[in-house]
């Protein structure tokens, strides 16, 4: 191992210093083919972007134990539609997803009242209706679209107790 010429060391043992190579490379730019020269893509049906987002769905199985479905909802339905509205929350902040985006997205539909209101049970039916099928992605945008950013923006605490007193208010109906 190299060490500085400063470093006192025995005169019998020969020890190499630091030396800068001979050829220092270029700095990397990003000028490959497939690169974007404008930045990520946004708007309409693009989603919202954002890291690591996978990890959402490895959140959403730990809730599974806590999600209240009413008759005629399907599980991968409402996964699917709360993990894309997290997803929205995550890219908010600019980061990848928490388990707040999570319980906000459940919370916000009322997945985790174990007594929901009627009408907002009625709009659950109505919006998250097949969400889990591939073809269905238009319908998973306009779910996510009826969340508005001022709703995620609130924190689980507060979110939670404007939901108790006027969950129509965190939702945006066409």
């Amino acid at each position: 191992m190299s060490a500085p010429r400063h470093v006192p060391m025995s005169p019998n043992n020969y020890v190499d210093s630091y030396r800068s190579p001979e050829v220092v490379p270029p700095s990397w730019k990003a000028e490959r083919p497939g690169d974007l020269s404008s930045g990520q893509p946004s708007g309409g049906l693009m989603g919202h972007q954002g890291p690591d987002q996978g990890f959402a769905l490895r959140l959403c199985k730990t809730f599974r134990d806590r999600i209240y479905l009413a008759d005629g909802e399907h599980r991968e339905d409402v996964e699917k539609g709360c993990v894309q509205i997290a997803l929205k929350r995550a890219s908010l902040f600019g980061r990848a997803p928490v388990v707040h985006d999570l319980e906000i997205a459940f919370r916000i539909w009322g997945f985790l009242d174990l007594e929901p209101d009627q009408q907002l049970v009625a709009e659950r039916l109505k919006r998250f209706e097949g969400v889990s099928e591939g073809h269905h992605y238009s319908d998973v945008r306009r779910l996510v679209a009826t969340v508005p950013n001022e709703s995620l923006a609130m924190s689980p605490k507060a979110l939670e107790d404007q939901h108790s007193l006027d969950w129509a208010s965190l939702l945006e109906f066409e």
